[in-house]
């Protein structure tokens, strides 16, 4: 049968508009992280020595493979973490650029700013060279140096969102999960292991805090293995992993550069778009770390600020961690990305050490 022309009209104006995503649909996983995170303040509590951002990640794996929880994890759940682990974690990183002022970096010197990015690039070159030399994808390669290199579970998501690849990607989403959970491990041990090497190495505090903020990946877990050797430890770890966090803006600078490069000037994002140099989110880091180097910011407001993106990354964490299955990974490359873990823990913390002895 063939439509008139006011037959077809009448068609098209019935035609039911696509459903809008139903709000209430990410409030189970939004509720479910909420309550992942009350948990993992609760584990940090109980023991200090264990950042809440790494509690969180480690709730996130549980929670995927707890017999009476995974299929919500998989199923109404779904939505709401995943939200958690895309839009949170660039909150989170908006946040980040409070803890960092461009008078704290001055004040280092120009010799710990040198060796800062020194292990940056040496990590983030190395670790790529080795994922890819034992037959790891480019992408994960990289997702993993990024994290040794920078911050850890933020510079991975921060990344991610420019590799170009579509919102539903399963694969990526797995390599990201996967990338998060090695470095967050990895980081995890460094706070038990780097303590027990200060005598063996023969450094001082200064040193030893020096050494623990270039070679840990993120600053919860720099504060948990400098304070082990006093304030002094403290206060130079931190200033220098802050130096390595303000590296952010430039390495996913460079990310987005080398991918219009190899696209050849064709789109390379989901939606058809070449992603920005900047994506929205770096550019506020970059807007916090200026406010913050106005001190216009009292002690009150940053410490509020302080607390809302730690809660922030670590509901986006344990929505990443929700999504790894430990049985695919292990079929998936297990072996090679524990090798890769290893050898870029290696790097860094030998680079860091080296930089640490030729600049103090």
């Amino acid at each position: 049968m063939v439509l008139t022309d006011p037959e077809r009209r009448m068609s098209v104006r019935r035609t039911p508009p696509p459903a809008a995503p139903r709000r209430e649909g990410v409030v189970p996983g939004l509720a479910l992280a909420a309550i992942g995170v009350a948990a993992a303040f609760g584990v940090h509590a109980l023991v200090s020595a264990v950042p809440m951002l790494t509690a969180a990640v480690v709730l996130g794996v549980v929670a995927a493979h707890l017999p009476g929880v995974a299929p919500l994890v998989r199923g109404v759940a779904r939505p709401g973490l995943s939200m958690a682990g895309k839009r949170l974690m660039r909150l989170g990183i908006v946040l980040l650029g409070l803890k960092l002022s461009l008078g704290d970096v001055a004040g280092l010197g120009w010799q710990a700013l040198v060796m800062a990015v020194g292990v940056v690039l040496v990590t983030f070159f190395g670790t790529q060279w080795l994922g890819r030399g034992i037959g790891l994808s480019n992408d994960l390669s990289l997702l993993v140096a990024t994290g040794y290199s920078i911050c850890g579970a933020s510079a991975i998501g921060a990344v991610s969102g420019v590799l170009g690849k579509d919102k539903g990607d399963e694969r990526h989403e797995a390599e990201v999960a996967s990338s998060v959970a090695l470095v967050t491990l990895c980081g995890t041990l460094a706070i038990a292991v780097l303590p027990l090497l200060k005598a063996p190495l023969g450094l001082d505090a200064t040193e030893f805090g020096r050494w623990v903020g270039a070679g840990v990946h993120d600053v919860g877990q720099v504060v948990a293995t400098a304070q082990t050797a006093g304030p002094q430890a403290l206060t130079e770890g931190v200033l220098v992993k802050l130096i390595r966090v303000a590296m952010l803006a430039p390495l996913v600078a460079g990310v987005t550069l080398s991918r219009r490069r190899k696209s050849a000037g064709h789109p390379v994002d989901g939606d058809g778009r070449r992603p920005a140099l900047l994506p929205l989110f770096v550019v506020g880091f970059l807007a916090m770390v200026v406010l913050r180097s106005t001190g216009l910011l009292g002690s009150g407001v940053l410490d509020a600020a302080d607390t809302v993106q730690e809660l922030l990354l670590a509901a986006a964490l344990l929505g990443l961690g929700s999504t790894v299955h430990l049985p695919t990974l292990a079929r998936s490359g297990g072996p090679r990305m524990a090798l890769l873990g290893l050898g870029s823990w290696l790097v860094v913390a030998a680079a860091a050490y080296a930089g640490v002895v030729l600049t103090t």
